[in-house]
């Protein structure tokens, strides 16, 4: 670069110095003077003599040219100078910006050294947290945990062992995926030999939870337990908690969603009617959480059926899985903190556990029960206890099994509500004590008994899959902060349907189940209240259990109108576009755990209304208690008493307060990780207090 600009700036002239800038000789004084007299530059003369008759004006013009001459040779003199000392000044700041360009290309040459490092990290973290198949550092996790049940169950190692490597696996959960990235590569063998030098991980701070349970979404779903159970667990697990669900191995299963999902490769006995009987572990991971199903060999018409539910032998089905579940836990030597269990078909693990189990390894486990529907109870002869192993004449007394209102059968809900260290009512809007004596359906003398170890919890709902903010169905995404994109989504979802396009008018959304949900003269009234007042209105089904049927066709023919539009079948995406749309979303009750509509309207900006059969929507009942959840609160004191014609008129009259009241209600956190999370995981705390 240097020689460039060299090149560039012609060389000067040497020049004397300003010392002698003024020192000449007489020939340059004739140069000059014949420059004077008009000779071209006189350097192609021959100088000419200066007789002594032209000496006089030769002196004369040497005093009067020569200082002239002398004062521009010093001009000239320091413009060279100048000139010189300018391009010294230039050749050093180029030099300068040489030294910076290297220092420039070496910085970049670094970057790129630096980018291509943090690249091969990249490729080794994918390698580790997300190979080919898109396991993440959790997903190893549950990969080593199947692997030590494997070896544990074709006895390579023994319980006592594996017991002590799950601990350490369980508290060092943050680094095991870096230590074990290979997990699935290595041979028992090395495996082994790696697990034996695995040094002690850091302190423990969280619970391992052990789900039975019957239902998990997105593998097998009926009601609310489903979305209850994987919700739930995702949520403790991302407060660190490791929690891992047990389920029976149906026909109907879902298996496409289980990631790698395998055979464990031996089979484990379980105890019923009298003998023990052989069954199939399959282990994989559903949404981050560590899943295993248990197959039995004997009885597989158990769970090879098209329904999950409403059989006669529900409960022969039921305590088999129970007592094999806990069967599978003691041979594979785990050591649960808390055995969580679901509704009446898994509450005989409750007395299993304190008449058998409890001293089989799992002296440390505590039980706790959810109970998600109070009224459905299992009533059964008390000789089917002894199926499974236990005594009927002790179980069927009053304090245990022994239903309240028929003497002659025993009551398996109660029986796990009296087993269970603590027991989780779902209800959303009411408390323990409404609960207790409005909504027991016969079991308020035992829960009033054991009032002390039941808590409340809300539904909550999935907000990574539920928020308009990150929302991947929606045209545009929206926030409470900025309420623009929902004006979008509506216009999308006018257009969607076929009704007119205008974000101005007020559009109502209504999501029901069935046809029977919906009464038919509330429905006209709804219709003219809204259209006759220039709104709109979408009737959509979106239970993913339903097809489309006759009734519907009829119960769409009965309402026409241009500014009404029916939906019936599921369809994921038009269900967010709904939410998002919809400026009010009608629904059949606050308490809604399955669809979970109210709470899904109030992160997406829509006000939901609960609608009556009669003209003055009839009051909630005022609970004198005040253990409710937060969003019970929120509902009473924000939209509990506002009809829809009231919404309807607010919105109109005032949209700024209207807007504001929905920002409001967008900016709640009523997910699984907020109110429910926490109670659950203060429960497990007080069962380790026990």
């Amino acid at each position: 670069m240097e020689a460039l600009i060299k090149a560039a700036i012609p060389a000067p002239v040497h020049l004397p110095n300003r010392a002698t800038a003024t020192q000449r000789s007489p020939n340059h004084l004739s140069v000059c003077r014949s420059r004077k007299n008009g000779e071209v530059n006189g350097l192609n003369s021959t100088p000419s003599n200066i007789g002594p008759e032209n000496q006089g004006d030769e002196q004369m013009t040497e005093e009067i040219v020569q200082p002239s001459n002398l004062e521009a040779e010093g001009k000239h003199a320091d413009i060279w100078w100048l000139f010189k000392e300018a391009q010294q000044n230039i050749l050093y700041l180029n030099k300068q910006r040489l030294l910076v360009i290297e220092e420039l290309e070496k910085a970049n040459s670094e970057k790129q050294l630096l980018l291509g490092q943090i690249e091969q990290f990249q490729l080794a973290n994918q390698a580790v947290d997300g190979r080919s198949n898109g396991t993440d550092r959790l997903s190893i996790l549950w990969e080593l945990l199947h692997r030590i049940d494997s070896m544990v169950l074709t006895r390579k190692v023994n319980i006592e062992e594996a017991s002590h490597w799950r601990r350490l696996i369980v508290d060092s959960k943050v680094s095991i995926a870096d230590v074990f990235s290979d997990v699935l590569d290595q041979r028992d063998s090395e495996l082994l030999e790696k697990l034996r030098h695995f040094a002690d991980g850091s302190k423990r701070n969280g619970f391992h939870i052990v789900q039975i349970c019957t239902e998990m979404e997105p593998l097998v779903y009926v009601g609310s337990l489903a979305s209850y159970v994987t919700g739930l667990s995702c949520a403790l697990q991302r407060k660190g908690h490791i929690v891992e669900v047990i389920l029976p191995k149906y026909a109907s299963l879902n298996l496409a969603e289980v990631q790698g999902l395998r055979e464990i490769g031996a089979e484990f006995y379980s105890y019923y009617n009298g003998q023990l009987h052989g069954n199939r572990i399959w282990t994989g991971i559903v949404c981050g959480i560590g899943v295993t199903l248990i197959e039995p060999i004997f009885f597989s018409s158990f769970f090879s059926r098209e329904k999950i539910y409403g059989y006669s032998d529900d409960f022969e089905r039921f305590a088999y899985f129970s007592r094999a579940a806990l069967d599978y836990l003691v041979k594979a030597g785990k050591k649960p903190d808390v055995l969580h269990i679901h509704n009446w078909q898994t509450s005989i693990v409750g007395p299993l556990f304190w008449d058998i189990f409890v001293k089989q390894g799992l002296e440390g486990a505590k039980i706790l029960l959810t109970c998600h529907d109070l009224n459905s109870q299992c009533l059964e002869q008390p000789d089917k206890l002894a199926l499974s192993g236990l005594e009927p004449a002790r179980l069927h007394r009053p304090d245990r099994f022994q239903d309240n209102a028929r003497a002659s059968l025993v009551n398996l809900l109660k029986g796990g509500i009296v087993f269970s260290n603590k027991v989780v009512i779902i209800s959303s809007m009411h408390s323990k004590g409404r609960i207790i004596r409005n909504f027991s359906y016969g079991l308020e003398p035992t829960l009033a008994t054991h009032k002390d170890k039941l808590l409340i919890a809300p539904s909550g709902f999935d907000n990574s899959t539920w928020d308009p903010f990150q929302d991947k169905f929606l045209p545009e995404n929206y926030s409470a902060d900025d309420l623009e994109g929902k004006a979008a989504c509506k216009v999308a979802l006018q257009q969607h349907v076929g009704l007119p396009q205008d974000a101005s008018i007020a559009l109502v959304g209504w999501i029901y189940q069935e046809v029977s949900d919906i009464d038919l003269k509330t429905l006209k009234t709804v219709v003219q209240s809204i259209t006759h007042g220039g709104g709109q209105l979408i009737l959509a089904r979106i239970d993913k259990m339903t097809n489309q049927d006759g009734a519907s066709e009829s119960f769409i023919k009965d309402l026409k109108d241009e500014n009404v539009r029916f939906i019936d079948g599921y369809d994921e995406a038009l269900s967010h576009l709904i939410f998002a749309g919809s400026d009010i979303i009608l629904c059949q009750s606050f308490e809604d755990p399955t669809l979970q509509v109210p709470m899904k309207a109030l992160k997406y900006g829509a006000a939901p209304v609960v609608l009556s059969s009669s003209n003055d929507r009839s009051r909630h009942v005022v609970d004198p208690d005040h253990d409710i959840s937060e969003y019970s609160q929120f509902i009473k004191s924000t939209f509990e008493n506002i009809s829809l014609k009231q919404a309807l008129d607010e919105m109109r009259s005032n949209p700024f307060k209207w807007k504001r009241k929905m920002a409001d209600a967008m900016d709640k956190d009523f997910s699984w990780d907020a109110e429910t999370c926490d109670i659950h995981i203060s429960a497990y705390a007080a069962l380790k207090n026990l």
